[in-house]
């Protein structure tokens, strides 16, 4: 075994993501956001003293959630609350780096195929009780358990051994063990390259067994079952209104924790968002009126941050017409993805040319695969430069499919959220699909709660859809479309594709991993599973007062360090 004391465990965690994926991460770089590094990893930080102490903070990064149960969030609204409230064995802090969180240390086998976690001493739930390894068998398993219908189960413990038995209903079979109360042992059947980074994602944190065996699906619906073991617990929740969380007094390190209270005041509508943010009763805002972005850019409240992310398009690929690939890529070739950019989102996202966008390391140090991609194949897959040629190319396709000049097409339906771009992307298309192929287009708009259950249950034609990366592997992005995603929400089924994603994330060789990856996003869009649209970034507005706060490169906002200055 290779031991790693806590301070050589986040060097050499570095290390393995620079030799795992090729490079160090340029878009963690965090456009316009504070940072406090010595407190994201334990450091020293001045904390308030006694309960009361400390800032009152209310924010709007969202409406009201799906759900915050770890296991079942697939949305990244929800899990900027989840990060708040829970911790996983290893975290990533304020410059992108892994660090130690409920684990301090961690050893890997000579092989690969063995991590053992070293939690710390005297860690506790927040309702006082003692958190232990059995905490994390429990939990990793709940989320294998097909009962559980968890949409992470297989892109986080996939590659654990047994877990295709523990997915069919044996979870014994998965190999997790607890030797003792500190210590965690997992085995994978395959060496995994980027391990070390799905342990910090927000659905393999610990939750509290008789709380959950208690309370069953209702026991994130009240403070006093919602047992959490990070930075902040709940105190409060009005649905529809706020969820208002506290200073944990149990967290291991409370005493870096400078809020009093955090209050997530939750909102879908841009325009009360903003409005709230004027009256000073929010001091930062994610949800913000497009119409507002051009005079708001040069305040000192407007902020955009670097995420690495694809905005893109879901056909339900089950239905007709849309299960036939060519229809599906001429209404793809048909989008001129820089006016959607540079005009409809108003600059504030980048034309996607392919579906793995920038910020993504390859095989090589300081590759980007996005730039290997564009090498391998001698351009991008969509002419950004000459959309005029893919607009010839998509009416070639569609008369090829039957459908010449959109003669004979049906009416089809977009559905879509309304929040930033999402409304003006669909009028968008309802415009440039009737223009430039004959197509009709229906709109319609969903709420956020009723939306993200309707698209992962592909009750839908097309739909507005896109993915913030958990972890910088390009694997993250196109494990969406293998049948067995629980994030594949336009029902994609290609066994060709599950083969060959299957075969890069099996082998240790890290070269071969890339090049795979690589042939299968070249299948993915030539088969046009998926229509990319625009490479995310995020704008938002926060009081040039506070301070402490950062945004990661990944979509979440840490407040838990905030300051206010006076």
């Amino acid at each position: 075994m290779k031991k790693m004391s806590l301070v050589l465990a986040a060097v050499m965690t570095s290390g393995m993501i620079l030799s795992a994926c090729g490079g160090n991460n340029t878009a963690g770089t965090k456009a316009g956001a504070d940072t406090t590094t010595a407190a994201a990893a334990g450091g020293e930080t001045t904390a308030p003293e006694g309960t009361g102490a400390g800032l009152d903070l209310a924010v709007q990064v969202g409406p009201n959630p799906e759900t915050i149960d770890p296991a079942l969030n697939s949305a990244v609204d929800g899990a900027n609350i989840i990060v708040h409230a829970f911790e996983p064995l290893m975290i990533v802090d304020s410059e992108n780096k892994i660090v130690g969180g409920q684990a301090e240390s961690y050893d890997v086998s000579e092989d690969g195929l063995t991590y053992t976690f070293h939690l710390r001493d005297g860690l506790k739930w927040s309702d006082g009780t003692p958190l232990t390894a059995n905490d994390f068998v429990y939990s990793w398993k709940r989320l294998a358990d097909p009962n559980t219908a968890a949409p992470y189960a297989g892109d986080m413990l996939g590659y654990v051994k047994g877990y295709e038995e523990a997915a069919a209903g044996d979870l014994d079979a998965l190999a997790l063990t607890a030797p003792d109360d500190k210590t965690f042992v997992v085995e994978l059947a395959v060496p995994c390259v980027y391990f070390s980074k799905l342990i910090t994602h927000a659905s393999m944190v610990p939750v509290q067994k008789a709380t959950v065996d208690a309370n069953g699906d209702k026991w994130t619906l009240k403070p006093e079952t919602y047992v959490s073991n990070g930075p902040l617990k709940m105190i409060e929740w009005v649905p529809g209104s706020h969820i208002t969380f506290t200073k944990n007094e149990n967290y291991w390190g409370a005493d870096k924790v400078t809020l009093n209270t955090l209050k997530f005041v939750l909102m879908e509508d841009a325009n009360a968002s903003y409005s709230a943010y004027q009256a000073g009763e929010v001091s930062m805002i994610k949800t913000l009126p497009t119409e507002e972005i051009p005079s708001l850019r040069n305040t000192d409240d407007f902020k955009i941050g670097s995420t690495m992310g694809t905005y893109y398009i879901s056909f339900q690929t089950q239905k007709e017409p849309f299960n036939n690939a060519d229809v599906r890529k001429a209404l793809s070739l048909a989008i001129d993805r820089d006016y959607v950019a540079n005009t409809v989102m108003q600059g504030i996202y980048a034309p996607a040319t392919n579906f793995v966008g920038p910020g993504i390391s390859d095989s090589e140090n300081g590759s980007s695969f996005e730039e290997v991609t564009r090498k391998n194949n001698g351009g991008d897959f969509f002419n950004v430069a000459d959309h005029d040629a893919d607009v010839a190319k998509a009416k070639e396709l569609l008369a090829k499919a039957g459908y010449p000049d959109g003669q004979g097409f049906p009416t089809i339906e977009y559905m879509t959220n309304d929040q930033l771009f999402h409304k003006p992307l669909a009028e968008y298309l309802q415009s440039c699909w009737k223009e430039a192929l004959g197509v009709n287009l229906d709109i319609k708009i969903v709420e956020w709660a009723t939306f993200t259950p309707t698209r992962r249950a592909g009750d839908f034609q097309i739909a507005r859809d896109g993915w913030l990366y958990d972890y910088d592997d390009p694997s993250n992005m196109l494990n969406l479309l293998k049948s067995t995603s629980g994030n594949n929400n336009g029902k994609y089924n290609n066994p060709e594709y599950d083969k060959k994603v299957d075969e890069a994330n099996s082998t240790p060789d890290i070269v071969k991993h890339y090049a795979l990856l690589h042939e299968a996003e070249n299948m993915l869009l030539e088969d046009s599973a998926i229509a990319p649209v625009a490479y995310y970034s995020q704008p938002w507005l926060q009081d040039p007062k506070l301070k402490g706060i950062w945004y990661s490169p990944y979509g979440y906002w840490f407040f838990q360090y905030a300051t206010m200055e006076q």
